[in-house]
């Protein structure tokens, strides 16, 4: 037993010395970290905020003022406040089908809500062209009851609820698994009912992956371009979002209202950011209790 101990106290230090970074290692992995950080965020989004105001803060006001800037944006606002609570409510009733119980088509099921994340979102607009087009089976249906999708409101919003839809489902899942279903199961055998259950105790549980994913969610619609520019028409003024306004003033070479139009998309990521950030600083501690 002595040698054996000595054999074990020999060895220590050099396991310690093996898996301890040198103070030269930790840096360059630090510095790395931020020069990448700086190269690929800081830095562009500072030049947006650059260009956006270097005619000055009367122009930019007059970029993001005029009429067709704000069509945009009441439209984007519009496009993510019904599309965030439907992927919402699929995304939890999603997440609590799969964690919570065994049935057949359960994998095929988790590989269609990861199917937007492998499909380019150009496809995913072409998808509703071929199921609402004028040479369609049900576009021409709907249109002869005053129906429009495409081109329209409604196409926006299916496009844009089609490339989003996985962010929540997506974060509840795991999240849920892990967790299991033992609190409401105990919560049940104390005389709960089902919707008691899920109030209070499976959405306490799962409110902070629950945020997470509704921000992903909302950052996602309120940016997506490539499926809203094949179902929207570029209608100006009417179906253009404030991601198409961006290209189409670029495209006519008016750089400096680009820029503007896009501190707003930049400007609503980042009080989503801080939004989220004050919520963890608010709740942070009684989550942590509360985790199990």
């Amino acid at each position: 037993m002595a040698t054996l101990d000595h054999s074990n106290a020999a060895a220590a230090p050099r396991f310690r010395d093996a898996a301890t970074e040198p103070p030269g290692a930790k840096f360059a992995l630090i510095l790395i970290a931020i020069l990448f950080l700086a190269f690929f965020l800081a830095l562009p989004l500072v030049s947006v905020f650059f260009e956006a105001f270097r005619k000055g803060p009367e122009a930019f006001w007059e970029a993001i003022s005029e009429p067709d800037a704000l069509a945009a944006i009441r439209l984007t606002l519009l496009v993510a406040v019904i599309a965030v609570p439907l992927n919402l409510v699929f995304g939890v009733a999603a997440a609590w089908a799969i964690a919570k119980f065994e049935f057949k088509g359960k994998a095929f099921l988790i590989t269609l809500i990861d199917l937007p994340f492998s499909v380019s979102p150009v496809i995913s607009g072409l998808v509703f062209v071929v199921l609402f087009g004028t040479h369609s089976v049900l576009g021409p249906i709907l249109n002869s009851y005053g129906i429009e999708i495409l081109f329209a409101v409604p196409g926006i919003v299916l496009a844009t609820v089609f490339v989003t839809f996985p962010f929540v489902a997506r974060e509840l899942i795991p999240l849920m698994q892990e967790q299991g279903s033992g609190d409401e199961e105990a919560a049940l055998s104390l005389g709960a009912s089902g919707w008691q259950a899920f109030w209070y105790v499976t959405v306490p549980n799962i409110r902070w992956g629950l945020l997470y994913g509704v921000l992903l969610c909302n950052a996602r619609a309120m940016g997506e371009f490539g499926a809203v520019s094949v179902v929207s028409g570029h209608i100006r003024g009417v179906t253009n979002t404030m991601p198409l306004h961006v290209e189409i003033l670029y495209n006519e070479y008016n750089v400096s209202a680009a820029f503007a139009v896009a501190t707003l998309l930049a400007g609503l990521a980042l009080v989503t950011l801080g939004l989220k950030t004050v919520l963890e600083l608010r709740f942070g501690a009684g989550n942590a209790g509360g985790r199990h």
